[in-house]
């Protein structure tokens, strides 16, 4: 068994690099045959992970975050749509979020993850794939988009150097809400069957549960149950959205008036007016889109977990 592991070494505020050497004492004392590499820069984890699966590895791990597995998740498709048997993908969690990992049940620091790793138990997840904005070929995610609100808040709690997961966002909830409150009214179909029309504050799509390292966008979503959770929210006043943050921790959002809760495996998203910034997995696929569309991928990836 060969593992290939991918490395972010700014992942976490530098706490990538740190853990290179727990990393490796771990996977050497327990005798396992690796091979570690560290990213150098944008995509680069996805000709990484694109380069394993065609050297005939046959686990590829992250130690990363969010947006280094999401290219990790890209270079193993892409490898796969080439004609290469995918291999096994784990995350070890050394990001700002880490909302993958903890959405389709891998562990969320690293000990615990080293320790799956080693164990091995596997099983399969869906992954999503968007087509539209920056990329009209298409792009795969593993735990959700966001369009609109949620998306500009990633892009403050990046600039953020002092800390980072839950708190991180919370700061870059409070920045967003006096600098993006300008949302488009969009036509949101879902299944080809429900249209909704509106001027949406905020639109997630979830494969996983969470976002921002906490907030519940999706409480009782899966990532094996071959289905989108969306959670719908309408534009609101600034102290309203303040208002708010305290049920999305806590994932009972459901019962507020300016929010809707759907499910689907097919999702269109179309502005009627301006335009939106949009993320995968915290990495952004536009900053002024028009239209978007998901699609589900039902038990698309073997995973390590839990």
């Amino acid at each position: 068994m060969k593992y290939f592991v991918i490395v972010n070494p700014i992942a976490g505020r530098g706490l990538g690099e740190k853990s290179i050497p727990k990393i490796e004492s771990s996977l050497r004392d327990s005798g396992l045959d690796f091979t570690l590499v560290r990213t150098q820069g944008m995509w680069h984890a996805a000709e990484l992970a694109e380069n394993a699966v065609m050297q005939g590895f046959d686990v590829v791990v992250c130690a990363s975050g969010d947006g280094t597995a999401n290219e990790g998740i890209n270079g193993l498709m892409r490898a796969s749509r080439n004609g290469y048997s995918k291999p096994a993908f784990t995350v070890l969690s050394i990001g700002t979020g880490n909302d993958f990992a903890s959405g389709c049940g891998i562990p969320a620091n690293l000990e615990e993850g080293l320790q799956a790793l080693k164990r091995g138990k596997r099983k399969r997840i869906d992954l999503g794939f968007v087509q539209g904005g920056d990329f009209p070929e298409g792009r795969y995610f593993g735990n959700g988009i966001g369009v609109g609100f949620d998306a500009a808040v990633g892009n403050e709690a990046v600039k953020i150097r002092w800390t980072r997961g839950l708190p991180a966002y919370l700061i870059g909830v409070i920045k967003t809400v006096f600098i993006y409150y300008n949302p488009p009214q969009v036509e949101i179909v879902l299944d080809d069957q429900e249209t909704i029309r509106q001027v949406s504050l905020m639109i997630s799509v979830m494969n996983g549960r969470r976002m921002g390292g906490g907030f519940q966008m999706a409480p009782h979503g899966s990532a094996e149950d071959g289905i989108f959770d969306l959670c719908i929210a309408e534009t609101a006043s600034k102290l309203r959205i303040l208002q708010m943050i305290p049920y999305f921790i806590k994932g009972t959002q459901a019962g507020l008036p300016e929010i809707q809760m759907r499910r689907a495996k097919k999702v269109q998203i179309r502005s009627l007016d301006k335009t939106f910034p949009a993320h995968a997995d915290g990495e952004f696929i536009c900053l002024d889109g028009m239209h978007l569309t998901l699609e589900i991928l039902p038990q698309e990836l073997e995973i390590i977990c839990s």
